[in-house]
């Protein structure tokens, strides 16, 4: 995939806008190149599968440092919670374990109670990120029920050798530092970054404290192309996080360790077929690291939790099989295959197990005229065999009609998520301040499966881009943890299973949680996204969806839970030039209504506003500065109910924040 990236972008580069930072002038294209919609290398309003993009330029001109912080602030129908067990992620309603993440195409693993670990993700390095909301699977497979981020890396194929540093500062002890290294010279590249992130705990009032971390990515990638028809590529990153905590509030801070390798190529046949392979290997484990030494545990020693290994292979061919002046018009197909073996091991769940999954994929795109008009219509089949799980079918089906600058879409595609080894095999026990916490897996489990379909109207030019769609998104035999009573039998059950119990915890123990097929989610929502070149120098964003996420659980439909009814995005961007120097005024937003937490009490919503400034100084022609200085919460918001019992949040801000940052580029 990276090849791939490499090979479609460097032939483009010359139809493109530049907005690399590196220049003090500025274009803002509403019709970027993706990929994530249909497998391949389309402009944004010819693939048939709408995706939302947001390119690194945005991203940097927001001040973002990190991924959550790019889809929060750009994206209204993502929501994050972050705590010490990853972050929360949310897309259009459903959870972590419904969103595929990737990374150039290919599955981002390691997870902590399904909570992805976004820290991993290098954002020195990020492109452009592309979401494509609804089903997946015909093309990605398993866990791609709510959508699919792909975030897509850059490594620059122009002859160079570039040194860049970029900081970014906030008296609240948040600090991030981005080194990075890239050489490009007679088809060879090398590209190297490191990244330093961390951020103190803090507390609003009387509420929970918010846990602070300290991690670091070091990535390695090589590249080389040594002639039109071929690129092959290779890279490592290792990634290490370990919590921060307040020191009276508990003995051991979480610890995780990530290493990442990939190697891929592509052989391009021709200008428009290509084949293309990759293998990649992703570790993952985390544990306990403990700050004192208890009666159990010495200082400093490390207790692992749980090991995760992903080991992924894809082979894909994309091929023009018609000349695009045929009757079949330009016709884009693609096959493919791809073998993953997953392996679990946790301590705490009693679990070493591991399955393997074989897929064959194909996906047939063609255009043709209809009267003054165009249609795009896409049929893909994906076909599954899971080790645990058998056989499956997941297909997709879309229609594209194109007038003018006009494109109305209509989508349907299947989904499908195999139970995971945790969910199937769990076996846990542990003891919280005197009470005994039981969990079950359950190799009984079926598959998850979802049935999505879509409805959308597109209006892009290169001044303004409109698109309203509205989805339905209903999955059925969801898979949650569901409490059971304890009685006579049950608890001799539970004895038996953990002889470590005591007597005093089997008196208090009043249930256990075992993972059922129990329940059906059905989402419906309407996205509005308006971006618009208003004038030189000036562009304007707004995006809001409506979200209506329920769950049908024990007979009673109810509000997913962590689902927001409506949010939005804002943003205005200035950019001018005088000379030599360049100065970037970003002002953005995000309002949202209330959090739903069933059982609990509803987060309530809030509007929350950011102010950015850039000033590029272009000092010399080896040299570029680009200091920044912006407000973060410019009208200090905060949750800060004071109930301690209301655990359950939407707005995680420390408050007003004066963020300063420094971007230096030797080139």
């Amino acid at each position: 995939m990276i090849a791939a990236v490499l090979f479609a972008e460097s032939t483009a580069f010359a139809q493109i806008h530049r907005t690399d930072t590196s220049m003090t002038s500025r274009t803002y294209n509403l019709n970027p190149i993706v990929v994530t919609g249909s497998g391949h290398h389309q402009r944004l309003k010819s693939t048939a599968t709408p995706v939302h993009v947001i390119s690194s330029q945005e991203i940097r001109e927001q001040g973002i440092t990190t991924l959550d912080g790019a889809l929060t602030r750009m994206m209204p129908q993502v929501s994050m919670a972050p705590n010490s067990m990853g972050t929360h992620l949310r897309l259009n309603g459903l959870g972590n374990k419904y969103i595929l993440i990737l990374v150039n195409g290919q599955k981002l693993s390691g997870d902590i109670s399904n909570n992805i670990d976004l820290n991993r993700i290098n954002m020195a390095r990020v492109k452009r990120i592309e979401v494509l909301d609804g089903a997946a699977s015909s093309l990605y497979g398993s866990d791609a029920i709510a959508g699919v981020i792909n975030i897509i890396t850059d490594q620059p194929t122009q002859q160079l050798i570039a040194l860049t540093t970029d900081t970014r500062l906030s008296p609240s002890s948040t600090l991030t530092q981005c080194v990075s290294l890239d050489i490009f010279t007679h088809g060879f590249g090398s590209y190297t970054s490191f990244n330093h992130d961390q951020q103190d705990w803090y507390q609003n009032g009387e509420a929970p404290y918010v846990t602070g971390h300290r991690s670091h990515i070091l990535s390695q990638k090589f590249t080389y192309t040594p002639n039109r028809r071929l690129a092959l590529n290779a890279g490592i990153d290792y990634s290490y996080k370990k919590t921060h905590r307040p020191d009276d509030r508990i003995d051991y801070e979480m610890r995780y360790k990530g290493l990442r390798w990939n190697l891929g190529g592509i052989y391009k046949f021709s200008s428009r077929n290509s084949l293309q392979a990759n293998l990649t290997t992703d570790r993952y484990r985390y544990g306990k690291e403990y700050d004192v030494e208890t009666k159990t545990y010495a200082e400093g020693e490390y207790i692992q939790s749980k090991k995760q290994r992903m080991l992924d292979g894809e082979v894909k061919a994309i091929l023009h099989l018609f000349p695009a002046s045929s009757s079949f018009g330009d016709a884009a197909t693609i096959f493919g295959a791809n073998w993953r073996r997953d392996d679990l091991k946790a301590t705490s769940g009693d679990i070493d197990q591991h399955v393997s999954t074989l897929a064959a994929y194909a996906q047939q795109e063609s255009s043709f005229r209809v009267g003054r008009g165009s249609v795009t219509a896409t049929l893909g089949l994906r076909y599954t065999h899971h080790e645990t799980f058998g056989n499956h079918l997941t297909p997709k089906a879309s229609l594209m009609y194109g007038l003018g600058n006009l494109r109305l879409r209509a989508t349907y595609s299947a989904g499908f998520r195999a139970p995971g080894l945790d969910e199937l095999y769990y076996h846990y026990f542990s003891v919280n301040r005197g009470k005994a916490q039981v969990s079950f897996g359950n190799q009984g489990l079926k598959p998850e499966k979802s049935h999505y379909f879509s409805l959308s109207a597109e209006y892009r030019t290169d001044v303004i881009a409109v698109s309203l769609t509205g989805y339905l998104n209903r999955i059925n035999d969801m898979v949650v943890k569901q409490n059971i009573p304890v009685d006579a039998a049950s608890l001799a059950m539970l004895r038996h299973e953990f002889p470590e119990m005591t007597d005093d915890q089997a008196a208090k123990l009043v249930q256990y949680a075992l993972y059922q097929n129990s329940d059906k989610g059905d989402v419906k929502g309407v996205q509005l996204n308006v971006s618009a070149n208003l004038f030189r120098g000036f562009n304007l964003s707004a995006n809001y969806v409506y979200t209506y996420a329920r769950t049908l659980s024990s007979g009673d439909w109810l509000p997913l839970e962590r689902s927001i009814r409506h949010a939005a995005t804002l943003a205005a961007n200035y950019h001018h030039s005088w000379g030599r120097y360049a100065l970037n005024v970003n002002l953005n937003g995000r309002l949202q209504s209330k959090t739903y937490y069933p059982g609990y009490e509803d987060a309530p919503g809030f509007g929350i506003w950011n102010l950015h400034t850039t000033h590029t100084i272009d000092v010399l022609r080896w040299a570029l500065i680009e200091p920044a200085i912006g407000i973060d919460n410019i009208f200090d918001k905060t949750d800060c109910r004071e109930d301690a019992s209301l655990r359950k949040y939407a707005l995680y801000s420390p408050g007003r924040m004066l963020v300063v940052g420094l971007r230096l580029k030797i080139r």
